[in-house]
């Protein structure tokens, strides 16, 4: 089997914590148990690109358990778990391919290992592998029947390939589920963006004032969990319904050049280019700490920052301090990447069970079903959104009504009024 891995003498602590995150991944187990019986994968050949976790690692088991040949690669080179990873190879028998804190040459040399193997499947976190086999891996996209995209930033890239008519295969929008979106998204990186600040900079969030850049479903989050700890919190939006929804929601709504004067955290999540750019960087206070929750480090504009500061250093673990020419210290943590997933650990199990449930299911459904899909970004199928929202309210214990004949009838008639 091939793999590359930081240190495969990491596998038992990563054991521990894959079987950790499986307690809390109720959904996903249950899928995994139906799989193993019916072995619904069975001669599939799947190739991953996902942050390397112990939810991950969960997935990636279930898969295999299907049938399916699974290999794996990371989707950020900093979000690696290198335990996890090493548990993966050495007690599941699954091809990994990520070490924490990997240069550029590597990460892509890592996502060509996995499209080694001719994944019938992709599956991606952010787009890169769907978009190297489209550029410098073409000859394997006669085999791919299909792939699945768990993030906004993904997507978007993947609706400008369709736009485009460039886009070779089917795509299954894993991150446009409503299990996926409206929990992964809001409660998932809310919590887990915070998580990752605290451990970077061990700051008290209470009392600041804390910039939130973008209010889509990830933004929503965090800002609902910033306000929790007692900041007041800024919003930074350019669709004005969402700057107004932010307002309503007792947010207070600034362009960028004026929360730059009063901001002491700033916070990107909107899967464009620059957000936190020349405007903010240039009038932004002593000591401003910035961050950024989307997938890619490029909602930072790094070149400036570093051009306009005479110093750098590290000062914590994840933690950069820079000294502009004007003698201000901006601190930049994890060098501007994901930092719920470089810094910290990244969402709860409890709320990537569904995530996955999507990815899992998605995956069985372009098996069966690619014959009858075009070269089109799908949505996730009704059917399975509302399923694995069934089993996760089963899991916890809880039951709802049902309508009854009656109320379905008058639901679906006209005649009725008052």
């Amino acid at each position: 089997m091939e793999f590359d891995v930081k240190d495969v003498k990491l596998a038992f602590r990563g054991k521990n914590k894959i079987e950790w995150a499986e307690r809390e991944m109720p959904v996903l187990r249950s899928i995994r148990k139906k799989f193993g019986s019916s072995q619904p994968l069975k001669n599939l050949t799947v190739g991953a690109c996902l942050h390397v976790t112990s939810e991950t690692a969960n997935l990636m088991i279930t898969l295999k358990q299907g049938g399916a040949d699974v290999s794996l690669c990371a989707s950020n080179p900093l979000s690696t778990q290198d335990d996890v990873a090493a548990s993966l190879v050495k007690d599941y028998g699954i091809s990994v391919f990520a070490i924490k804190g990997e240069d550029n040459k590597t990460y892509y040399n890592h996502i060509n290992s996995v499209l080694d193997k001719g994944p019938q499947i992709s599956m991606d976190d952010g787009a890169d592998l769907i978009s190297t086999i489209h550029s410098s891996r073409k000859e394997l996209i006669e085999k791919v029947l299909g792939g699945t995209e768990e993030t906004t930033t993904g997507v978007i890239r993947l609706k400008s390939m369709e736009k485009k008519e460039v886009l070779r295969y089917p795509i299954i929008a894993v991150n446009d589920a409503r299990t996926k979106h409206f929990f992964d998204n809001r409660y998932g990186t809310g919590q887990s963006t915070i998580d990752g600040i605290l451990r970077a900079t061990n700051m008290l969030i209470a009392g600041s004032k804390f910039v939130v850049a973008g209010y889509g479903w990830c933004g929503r989050g965090i800002a609902m969990r910033a306000k929790g700890m007692g900041a007041s919190v800024i919003v930074l939006e350019v669709d004005p319904l969402k700057a107004l929804e932010a307002k309503m929601d007792g947010y207070e709504v600034l362009n960028s050049e004026e929360a730059a004067k009063v901001g002491d955290i700033f916070v990107s999540a909107t899967g464009d280019i620059n957000v936190i750019g020349e405007v903010i960087l240039k009038n932004c206070k002593d000591k401003t700490i910035i961050a950024n929750a989307g997938h890619f480090n490029a909602e930072i504009n790094l070149d400036y920052l570093s051009k306009n500061s005479k110093s750098k250093r590290e000062v914590r673990p994840f933690t950069e301090e820079y000294i502009t020419k004007d003698g201000r210290r901006i601190y930049l943590l994890a060098e501007g990447r994901l930092v719920n997933l470089s810094a910290a650990e990244g969402h709860p199990a409890s709320v990537m069970d569904m995530s996955f449930a999507n990815q899992a299911l998605s995956v069985e459904y372009i098996y069966k079903n690619s014959k009858d899909l075009a070269c089109k970004v799908y949505a996730v199928p009704e059917d399975i959104d509302s399923s694995i929202a069934e089993m996760k309210l089963k899991s916890m214990g809880i039951c709802i009504d049902k309508l009854t004949p009656e109320q379905e009838e008058y639901l679906r008639s006209w005649e009725m009024g008052t």
